[in-house]
């Protein structure tokens, strides 16, 4: 299964701060926006990854994240002129995704938890045959693409952004599909927000039966970092996880290390690439620890 990371857009909704960088090399916490969904890929064995980004930040993230060696995974970059909306990226991506499944993860997008990883294994480890997306219960549902559930506990509808929400579960920023996406993607028609969205992606999966609703499990948490308030957020949800349980979320080195994809001596040279911070005290404890669990 290959994986795309949507990176692009103008992050409107954060301007002045957008003005100068990318949305998703802000920081949340300890480190870049981008390193949290990266780290949603690698804990799902995902390897080869595309990251869709704008012209005029693809550099920024060349620099910051380079080919991924040191992650243990191959990175390329894909250009998204304008911001069409997310099922776009299908359409740029086409020729990374090839003939195989394919792992799209919004960049601002947070996952983490205990219970997440074997969930993200499932569908990553395909074949699918279908789509797989995962819902995570939110207070203001109004904000997202809404599910709408049958009798029989089976998602039964898709509302993007509705006034009146039929349940509180919005669909996170993860999406998995098998090789069809592509061509619905570029089948779509856009929206009246002149966008190619998402949810009419789900929705075609949907009406065809093979779409699969999961509720991410119990203790994982789902954050949105696109707004002042929802990036602030995330930030202290990090903050507190981190110093009270000692332990760093969004950290792809550690992944990687524990995951076999690179070695102590990789993850070593991380450490003192990064000696004078926390983070690389805690990459060079995991080493001392010598704890892969």
């Amino acid at each position: 299964m290959r994986g795309v990371i949507l990176a692009g857009g103008a992050g409107s909704r954060l301007h002045p701060i957008t003005l100068g960088v990318s949305k998703q090399l802000l920081p949340v916490y300890d480190k870049p926006l981008i390193y949290y969904p990266l780290t949603t890929l690698i804990s799902a064995g995902i390897t080869d990854i595309l990251i869709i980004t704008t012209p005029q930040d693809a550099p920024a993230f060349a620099r910051l994240l380079g080919s991924g060696e040191q992650f243990g995974v191959r990175l390329s970059y894909a250009e998204q002129a304008e911001p069409k909306g997310i099922a776009q990226a299908f359409v740029i991506a086409k020729e990374h995704i090839g003939g195989g499944d394919v792992a799209l993860v919004l960049g601002d997008n947070i996952l983490a938890g205990a219970g997440l990883e074997p969930e993200l294994e499932g569908p990553a480890a395909g074949p699918l045959h279908g789509g797989v997306v995962f819902a995570y219960e939110v207070s203001d549902p109004g904000r997202y693409g809404v599910v709408e559930w049958g009798e029989d506990g089976k998602a039964v509808g898709l509302v993007e952004k509705p006034v009146e929400p039929k349940s509180k579960h919005a669909v996170t920023g993860l999406y998995f599909y098998d090789n069809d996406v592509v061509s619905i993607a570029q089948e779509l028609r856009p929206s009246a927000r002149g966008e190619y969205e998402i949810t009419d992606v789900n929705l075609a999966y949907l009406k065809a039966g093979r779409l699969s609703v999961r509720v991410l499990p119990k203790g994982s948490a789902w954050l949105d970092a696109g707004t002042f308030d929802s990036l602030l957020e995330a930030g202290n949800y990090v903050r507190v996880i981190e110093q009270r349980q000692g332990v760093r979320i969004g950290c792809p080195e550690e992944v990687a290390w524990r995951r076999g994809l690179i070695g102590d001596e990789q993850l070593e040279r991380a450490a003192r690439a990064h000696a004078n911070s926390g983070y690389g005290a805690y990459l060079a404890a995991l080493l001392d620890r010598g704890d892969r669990r």
